[in-house]
């Protein structure tokens, strides 16, 4: 049985170089990803007082437009780790799955909440367990148990090298913001790939079957693939 495993700093590395390569792209989509989840937010508040029901229609378009942005995002960075190039369309390309991503992050949000309430430390395991249901959705079309069951499947023995992961991350995006927020649209795109670069590292490397050549075939096509920053 083959252990799974990935190298953090070769996942960072992918996501840095794929933002260098496609820096005005990222800059142009997180400036385009911004106005619409806070623009329609803003108009709700300011006409919360005169119009308080279109406000809450409003704020509901809006939860609802930001998670298919979020499908969107997932799409994009899919797409740059499969050797292709995102584009805008892609942002809204997902709301077709709109109800299993809904649903699955519904369960996720429980899941996660009974593990922190049973001591915090359940709800954090869970959550990297299952952090990676929103990708099966989008990238596999599964429905949302089957999305939970699989990412356990491929989080399986790495969930601490996954959470050490997700450290890094989050002080490489406090860099970002401690550059006067500016370094941000860096550090977002950078982050985003990485997580969808490890994705696909682990998924393949869950779905390897067959003799060890074929193992070893298989394990190379796929660095292949996401190794090569468009």
């Amino acid at each position: 049985m083959t252990t799974k495993n990935f190298s953090i700093s070769e996942a960072v590395q992918f996501g840095w170089d794929t933002m260098k390569s496609n820096i005005s792209f990222f800059i142009g989509l997180l400036i385009v990803v911004g106005l619409i989840e806070y623009v329609p937010d803003i108009i709700a508040v300011i006409i919360a007082a005169d119009a308080p029901f279109l406000s809450i229609i409003i704020q509901i378009a809006s939860v609802v437009l930001s998670m298919i942005i979020a499908m969107g995002l997932i799409k994009i960075c899919l797409r740059f780790c499969d050797g292709e190039k995102g584009e805008f369309s892609d942002l809204l390309s997902c709301y077709p799955l709109f109800l299993d991503y809904l649903i699955g992050s519904i369960i996720y949000g429980l899941i996660v909440m009974v593990g922190l309430i049973l001591l915090i430390i359940p709800g954090i395991i869970w959550a990297i367990q299952f952090q990676f249901f929103s990708y099966l959705i989008i990238d596999r079309g599964l429905g949302p148990i089957d999305a939970l069951k699989k990412s356990s499947e491929i989080t399986k023995g790495v969930k601490w090298d996954l959470f050490v992961f997700g450290i890094v991350l989050g002080v490489i995006n406090l860099l970002g913001l401690l550059c006067l927020v500016v370094g941000l649209f860096a550090t977002i795109p950078t982050t985003i790939v990485a997580i969808a670069f490890v994705y696909r590292k682990l998924l393949a490397q869950t779905e390897l079957t067959g003799t060890p050549e074929a193992y070893q075939e298989n394990y190379i096509n796929s660095d292949q693939r996401v190794l090569n920053p468009v």
